[in-house]
């Protein structure tokens, strides 16, 4: 599992909160924790003021509380406890798998899961709702996905296909036939 994690373990940054101004970067590596900022004001005794640089082991990091408080004010307390949690060697590798192996996974989900699941943060939300996992699941649950449901899917998306019942589906497909062959009347197709 440990080769899930790049050198890079976490990485974010921001503005600090009002009224400051100056810019803030917190990094977590393998080995270090490393804060950045750069000064940003309008005031004269700060326009030469160079950005600056703290690289810490995780073990300082941990031992640091003034720098903790800092994280905890600019990128909030879940942020900090989370920096904590990996400094003690706390990962989280679900969340560091490549997309298309968590589409397969939550593709064996039962539907009530997988909506559960969409609650749970903004990347499984992205996932759960995706194209790929909806078309995975339609093709498991129908025996035959046919050319013309394909091409309505990717008009309205492959979960809005899954959750429209057969009679709508069919008038859908119909509806879409009229456009393309405006000759097609709707005695014919009957």
């Amino acid at each position: 599992m440990a080769s899930l994690l790049g050198e890079t373990v976490f990485e974010t940054s921001g503005q600090g909160p009002a009224p400051n101004k100056d810019f803030y970067q917190l990094l977590v590596t393998k080995t270090d924790v490393i804060w950045r900022w750069w000064k940003i004001s309008l005031r004269s005794e700060f326009r030469n003021a160079k950005p600056g640089e703290l690289k810490e082991s995780h073990q300082y990091y941990l031992d640091d509380s003034s720098l903790q408080v800092q994280v905890a004010m600019v990128f909030g307390n879940n942020i900090l406890e989370y920096t904590r949690n990996l400094c003690q060697g706390q990962f989280d590798y679900l969340d560091r798998l490549p997309d298309h192996l968590l589409l397969r996974i939550i593709s064996f989900l039962d539907l009530e899961d997988v909506a559960q699941l969409s609650q749970t943060s903004s990347k499984f939300k992205r996932l759960c709702n995706s194209d790929e996992l909806w078309e995975q699941i339609l093709e498991s649950y129908c025996d035959t996905v046919t050319p013309e449901m394909k091409a309505l899917a990717r008009e309205v998306g492959w979960k809005q296909i899954f959750f429209t019942n057969k009679l709508q589906l069919q008038m859908q497909i119909r509806r879409r036939r009229q456009k393309s062959d405006p000759n097609t009347s709707i005695n014919k197709l009957s």
